[in-house]
């Protein structure tokens, strides 16, 4: 059974390698697109949501390069970056490589040009750059901003008898209200998934600015980061504690983020849920299954006193080139209408996307967009999107362990600060 197995996994990338190159496939052919042929892997091109943005990405491209034909691959997200460092291993691949913002990009830089002289136009107009950097230099455009605000129900604080406009300020008042909910609706207090381990890069950069100062919220996003400090061991004490206190739905362990844990905060059964501000999981999404009205979003209630929480958010997923492609100048082109403000416009009003092009009307979008919009004036970068991608992985596992009660905090920090350093 393992030989088939494993057999199977190298036939899936050998299929995807072949079938997403276009003329950049494995038998022979030189890397990167034919000089009339691009090709784009993402996960995003299948999705209904997206097709009037992609139409208008094409339409743009088109104006400057009739002649060159734009292949979309999308590849399923679960196996995608896997396939992708297949595709880097063997040199060969997609020309535009869709990304998310943080340490997905930057362990990948190897295999990505710089865009920093194809991009000089838009730096004015996009946000988000600084998620798709590094070492001072840009391997990607931003699409979309990524945040994490706090969701609420305000239909189940009506019904608890609590201010639907005025949720709670402090740790101890929210976790008050909590209790209040579950006695009068039924409904836990939060929604989480982590059978992923991505519960706890929501809970842990939702609830940061609560809890840390902002200078150590400074370093950390600079790399300085304390492992040991009072603040970090708080925050995952914190994740424990809301687990422990059966706080969130049952099974956190063995429920999806996407789309489950989404499901349980949509349907009613929790009054709460750390969610996405784009392009799923988000605003649009809940406004589907509860009246738009009824989605609130909150600021992070006050874990230690005298800090100001703030709207976490970065660039959220956005094109690079990869440096095998046969014309860089076109390829960049291409990354360029991607990121255009009509294609943008459309990538908003489709799918609810926060487009990184700050031209961007989202006035329409209902009072949960406006409230995540006003935040983005005074947010700052995600602590986790900070951290390099095998300590995010390592996070994972160890928040499920936290949540299980076979580790400790000082032995989860302890892990963490070691794989920090080594990274």
């Amino acid at each position: 059974m393992r030989q088939r197995t494993l057999w199977s996994a190298v036939l899936v990338l050998g299929l995807a390698l072949s079938a997403g190159c276009g003329s950049a496939g494995v038998s022979g052919s030189p890397p990167g697109g034919s000089g009339d042929k691009l090709v784009v892997w993402d996960w995003k091109s299948g999705d209904p949501s997206a097709a009037a943005y992609l139409e208008k990405a094409r339409a743009d491209f088109a104006k400057s390069h009739p002649g060159v034909e734009v292949e979309f691959v999308a590849q399923p997200f679960d196996q995608y970056y896997t396939l992708l460092g297949a595709a880097i291993q063997a040199g060969k691949g997609p020309d535009v490589i869709l990304f998310n913002g943080g340490g997905q990009l930057r362990d990948r830089v190897d295999s990505l040009l710089p865009l920093d002289t194809y991009v000089a136009a838009d730096r004015e107009r996009l946000a988000g750059w600084d998620a798709f950097a590094h070492g001072g230099k840009t391997y990607a455009s931003p699409v979309t901003l990524q945040g994490h605000p706090w969701y609420y129900n305000k239909s189940l604080y009506e019904q608890a008898g609590l201010d639907p406009d005025a949720p709670a300020g402090t740790w101890d008042e929210f976790v008050e209200d909590c209790g209040v909910i579950a006695d009068r609706t039924g409904a836990k207090c939060f929604a989480v998934g982590n059978k992923e381990g991505i519960g706890i890069q929501f809970f842990l950069s939702a609830t940061g600015s609560a809890v840390l100062a902002p200078d150590e919220y400074d370093r950390w996003i600079a790399g300085e980061r304390d492992w040991t400090s009072p603040g970090v061991k708080r925050i995952f004490e914190l994740w424990r504690q809301v687990e422990a206190a059966g706080l969130n739905n049952d099974g956190v362990n063995s429920t999806a983020m996407f789309n489950d844990a989404f499901a349980v905060f949509q349907s009613g059964k929790a009054a709460h849920v750390i969610g996405l501000m784009s392009d799923v999981g988000h605003w649009k999404d809940f406004a589907e299954f509860l009246e738009p009205d009824d989605v609130g979003v909150m600021a992070a209630p006050v874990v230690v006193p005298g800090v100001t929480p703030s709207l976490p958010y970065d660039g959220g997923i956005g094109y690079g080139v990869a440096k095998w492609t046969r014309d860089p100048e076109v390829a960049a082109d291409l990354v360029r209408s991607l990121t255009s403000t009509e294609a943008l416009r459309a990538f908003h009003a489709d799918a609810g996307a926060i487009a990184s092009d700050t031209t961007v009307d989202v006035s329409a979008g209902g009072p949960a967009v406006t409230a995540i919009s006003s935040g983005l004036r005074t947010g700052k970068p995600a602590l986790h999107v900070a951290l390099p991608s095998k300590t995010v992985d390592l996070m994972g596992r160890l928040s499920q362990q936290l949540l299980s009660g076979s580790v400790t905090v000082d032995e989860a920090v302890a892990q963490l600060a070691a794989s920090d350093e080594a990274s």
